[in-house]
């Protein structure tokens, strides 16, 4: 009986895993929808390309090395045999069952993988519309290969930090990755952006910011909605169980809790912007929406949906700020990356022990310092060898053609060009 109810629990854990698993995977076209939409017709067809082939790159690294990397193991360290069912059955067997969450390695590594592809795909927007190609995706191997996976060894994969520290020790919480994931992929961005420089036009001579608008608000709309769906798997998946009554009103309130942030969030960057430009800006309710699921990320179990709904609204308003703040530095992000997985990243990080006694400041703050120090490094060393070595920014005239044509030598609205 108890072995029935083992291999019950096995099938339900790892089947909702893999659900959430795919949720996450769905995010992978709300990104694509989003930044297609936010950059101009000219660079559609490039930055498509940029989000299907960083997903790509994702799942084949993760899967040579980073899951090994941040988790001590893998396929490639332990052989596929440790993942099988019997062996699960015959330890379980050996030591007694005694109720923990219990899944498929298989199905972890899918959701982890995920993961690892959406740190990505923050990189890809913010140096959006003058970025080679090939360059970023040399840096997505690295990224995805060793950066995110050393920094993930560190968090959830329980590791010290280079044999010093273990965050968790120190009382850092981060339940689905507002830091891991978010941070991760906006300092990458911000790395990359500092050396690339701006797009021309972006800055006239005198400090005056000239806006670029996008080229399809209905797409951007759409993959702000298709991320906001594919964050509930996000969120909900990161509780790791389902098979049983406790987690399952767990992942209940994750869901409440992640789509009420989201919803206050996107409400609040509306009215700060109406109030700041004397418009509802769309762009804004979108960034909004988008950094109240970030910032809830951090911790969506233990918060009342009256307290989400206050972070993610917080969250709405700091990211318009600092979207008009970056801006007047002349840090030139087309998406907003920076500002909704960064700043508000961080403000996810910093709002956990308000609701979760397990975590302190302290720790929320030097989790939040080791990972932008890390992945700010690393990523600067790499951006700029690829600088030196290759370049990473396209001509001037290759910028004014479109990435389009210079790097995929197609367009994505040809009907659109005159003859």
């Amino acid at each position: 009986m108890e072995n029935q109810i083992f291999e019950l629990q096995y099938a339900i854990d790892t089947f909702y895993f893999l659900v959430c698993g795919a949720l996450v995977m769905w995010m992978a076209a709300g990104f694509a929808m989003l930044e297609s939409g936010l950059v101009r017709a000219k660079n559609t067809t490039e930055i498509l390309t940029k989000n299907i082939a960083l997903f790509s790159t994702a799942s084949v690294m993760y899967l040579v090395c980073g899951y090994a990397i941040m988790y001590d193991g893998g396929f490639f360290l332990h052989g596929i045999e440790a993942f099988s069912l019997t062996e699960v059955l015959s330890a379980s067997a050996e030591n007694g069952f005694d109720g923990d969450s219990v899944y498929s390695a298989a199905s972890d590594f899918f959701f982890q993988v995920v993961f690892v592809a959406t740190a990505m795909s923050v990189v890809s927007g913010a140096v959006a519309e003058r970025m080679k190609l090939w360059a970023f995706l040399a840096f997505a191997v690295v990224m995805t290969g060793f950066i995110y996976p050393m920094e993930g060894s560190w968090t959830w994969g329980g590791n010290d930090v280079f044999g010093m520290f273990n965050l968790g020790d120190l009382g850092f919480s981060d339940f689905a990755g507002s830091g891991i994931v978010h941070l991760a992929g906006a300092t990458a961005a911000l790395a990359g952006v500092l050396l690339l420089g701006a797009r021309k036009g972006k800055y006239g001579p005198n400090g005056e910011i000239h806006a670029i608008p996008g080229s399809n608000l209905p797409l951007a709309a759409l993959g702000t909605l298709i991320l906001w769906l594919g964050w509930f798997g996000f969120n909900g998946g990161s509780v790791l169980k389902l098979s049983d009554a406790a987690n399952a009103h767990s992942v209940a309130m994750v869901f409440l809790n992640t789509n009420a942030a989201a919803a206050t969030g996107s409400i609040a960057a509306m009215v700060i912007a109406k109030f700041l430009f004397g418009k509802a800006d769309l762009t804004m309710l979108l960034n909004g929406a988008l950094a109240g699921l970030v910032v809830i990320t951090a911790e969506p179990s233990t918060p009342t949906p009256l307290m989400a709904s206050l972070f993610g609204a917080i969250g709405g308003v700091l990211v318009v700020f600092s979207i008009v703040t970056i801006d007047k530095l002349k840090i030139d992000d087309p998406v907003g990356a920076i500002s909704v997985h960064g700043v508000c990243g961080i403000l996810g990080l910093l709002v956990v022990p308000i609701t979760n006694d397990a975590s302190t400041f302290s720790g929320q703050i030097i989790g939040a310092v080791t990972i932008f120090a890390w992945v700010f490094v690393c990523s600067l060393i790499v951006w700029g060898l690829l600088k030196a070595i290759v370049g990473i920014r396209v001509t001037e005239e290759e910028e004014y053609e479109g990435m389009d044509i210079v790097d995929c030598g197609m367009e994505a609205y040809p009907e659109f060009v005159k003859s």
